[in-house]
């Protein structure tokens, strides 16, 4: 794919330079020799044909592909009928003017199609990380076979300089791996036997023997280029106005010349004598309304913005959410995993009645089937799960706990809802953290507490969004009031709810959206209605749900909360560049009609109103492909 836009592009350049020579031949010939109207005509149609035949043949292709009114055909009409005038009475010929044009155009579509081709490269990096081939281990020995083969619970082999080929788990061996493809991180990330791997990732140096957890279809890589593919289809408000803007305003603008080179003219009294002088007025009219620093210059902008921000580790779903994005002015929060790191584990243990030992076994016991991070705390703390314990009747009530029946005794572990709903009188507990109660046959014995950490970007994310001029910053959280508010207090939020159920997320959403745009940000399971509630949902998609990452607008590959301002920034960013481009260019544009209308513009004044604009315009668009730090400094 590069060698052939190297090679496009190597054409373009020797067609344009053999024009320029041309040109530059034809007007020295025609200050030196005498020569017949015809004759120049000859001459100048050497460097015409030579750097325009490409855009005559496409103005033909879009009359018979029944769209005709495209840039190709309004540059084919201006410089045909530039090379026409000079042989109507009293007309002075504008062969120079008309190759010039040409050229111009095309110095113009190969900033464009650099700038283009600068665009993919930056989403197109991400196609990389598909791999091609996945080594699998078969009957004793290791095969080469195609990604899709692979089931789940198959042993993959990954060598150093292999791609990770799907999602699994480290059985054997230890390496570091590359994600910068994935998550814009660009230190490498140490992995040992029983941690997960994602495709996509590259493997640097020690041989891994991975078991595979998802199909190639539902992999990481897979989900990623599925993101990227779709996003390209989304369209923003500005770029969809800038598309009905141009299938309207291309007809409009050629009647207008039409009539623009008849009626003066015609009501003159004078038409053969005033006639060229309208008809060249025209034909700058055409030059000078030609839409398309418009058309490509503002999805570029888009587009370049997208790239930019996934090569950020931030995957955005479409250029409607960079608008939602740049207008942000509420940011909502889920704690546990976006955050804080959702890694728990036991920090103190308060047993009444029964020993620690006792309290902890019932504990884990019960959550034994569970796969609540607070679950895992609670067995990683009581690792000797396998004994002769019978447990049976598990009954879980979502948003306060589990119930089971553990050697007969009924076995109650939750928060204070589920002790109320038992029966038992629980008692409260001044540790910071999340506090698990346990009952047994409706007795209260004591409680648990499990800490998660905060994430060490997670106060500076805070205050990077301040900065930003997010107005207002929330936390929602199911767990308990005190965690809630050390959270919070310690990040600075603006404000937090606690001992929040699922539903209750939504409903406190839904409260907060009449304040303007609302941002929420999560990665688990229970966050993906919310996520889809509100105007904008941020998935932390490293570590984050596959349901959440479904939900979400835009997915943060690193799980950082210091990656959202960076998005929110960026995305002003893009809008700011593409709205710059839209009135120069529409500044420029009316001025010079302006002064043609007075006979006080020149064929190279409508040259530089429409290519020059169209140059300026794409390079400003690339703007937002070279910020690869921070954008600071982009208020609302």
């Amino acid at each position: 794919m590069a060698h052939h836009e190297e090679s496009c592009l190597r054409e373009q350049i020797i067609k344009i330079s053999l024009a320029t020579l041309f040109l530059v031949a034809a007007v020295i010939v025609e200050k030196t020799v005498t020569l017949k109207t015809w004759q120049l005509l000859l001459i100048y149609m050497v460097p015409y044909l030579i750097v325009g035949f490409g855009t005559i043949r496409e103005a033909f292709e879009g009359i018979f592909e029944g769209e005709p009114l495209n840039e190709d055909f309004l540059m084919t009409i201006a410089t045909a009928g530039a090379l026409a005038i000079g042989f109507l009475p009293g007309a002075e010929s504008q062969f120079p003017e008309a190759v010039f044009v040409m050229l111009f155009f095309q110095v113009g579509e190969m900033f464009e199609e650099i700038a283009e081709g600068r665009s993919e490269r930056s989403i197109s990096h991400l196609m990389e990380i598909r791999p091609d081939t996945a080594s699998l281990e078969r009957d004793g020995e290791v095969v080469t076979v195609d990604p899709d083969e692979v089931a789940v619970g198959d042993i993959v082999v990954v060598r150093p300089g292999d791609k990770v080929p799907m999602d699994g788990v480290v059985v054997e061996g230890s390496s570091t791996l590359d994600t910068v493809a994935l998550t814009g991180e660009s230190v490498p990330r140490t992995v040992n036997p029983g941690e997960e791997v994602l495709s996509g990732c590259i493997n640097l140096s020690g041989v891994l023997r991975v078991r595979v957890s998802k199909i190639f279809g539902e992999s990481t890589a897979s989900k990623i280029l599925e993101l990227v593919t779709s996003a390209q289809e989304k369209k923003s408000r500005s770029e969809g106005f800038i598309t009905r803007f141009a299938k309207i305003y291309t007809p409009i603008v050629v009647a207008a010349a039409v009539l623009l080179a008849i009626i003066p003219p015609a009501v003159s009294g004078a038409f053969a004598e005033t006639f060229p002088t309208w008809l060249y007025r025209a034909l700058m009219f055409l030059v000078v309304s030609c839409p398309c620093a418009l058309v490509i210059s503002v999805p570029l902008a888009f587009f370049g913005g997208l790239g930019g921000a996934s090569r950020r580790g931030i995957l955005i779903k479409g250029s409607n959410f960079i608008d939602l994005l740049s207008g942000v002015s509420t940011v909502v929060f889920d704690k546990t995993g976006t955050l804080t790191e959702g890694v728990f584990e036991v920090t103190a243990v308060h047993p009444e009645i029964i020993g620690e030992t006792d309290l902890l076994h019932m504990a884990a016991h019960v959550e034994r089937f569970s796969t609540h991070p607070l679950a895992a705390a609670l067995r990683k703390a009581y690792p000797d799960e396998h004994d002769d314990c019978s447990v049976t009747g598990t009954e879980e009530f979502a948003g306060e706990g589990i119930c089971a029946v553990v050697n007969g005794k009924n076995v109650s572990v939750g928060n204070e809802r589920l002790m109320e709903r038992v029966g038992a009188a629980w008692r409260p507990c001044h540790h910071a953290g999340t506090i698990v109660h346990v009952a047994i046959d409706g007795e209260y014995v004591g409680h648990v507490v499990i800490s998660d950490r905060v994430k060490p970007d997670a106060a500076g994310a805070v205050k990077s969004l301040g900065e930003a001029g997010v107005a207002k910053t929330v936390m929602l959280t199911g767990d308990r009031e005190a965690v809630g508010k050390a959270v919070a207090s310690g990040l600075g939020l603006s404000s937090y709810k606690a001992g929040l159920l699922p539903e209750d997320k939504v409903t406190e959403v839904e409260k907060l959206l009449p304040e303007g745009t609302l941002a929420f940000v999560g990665d688990g399971i229970n966050d993906a209605p919310v996520l889809a509630r509100a105007d904008v949902g941020i998935a932390m998609g490293a570590l984050g749900s596959d349901a959440a990452i479904e939900a979400a607008d835009v997915v943060v590959m690193d799980d950082k909360p210091s990656r959202i301002a960076e998005a929110i920034l960026l995305s002003r960013r893009t809008i700011r560049i593409a709205r710059e481009n839209i009135w120069f260019a529409i500044g420029i544009k009316v001025l010079v009609l302006l002064l043609a209308g007075f006979g006080l513009a020149t064929m190279w004044m409508a040259v530089f109103a429409d290519v020059g604009v169209t140059v300026l315009a794409v390079l400003n668009s690339m703007r937002t492909l070279s910020s690869t730090s921070s954008p600071r400094g982009e208020g609302r």
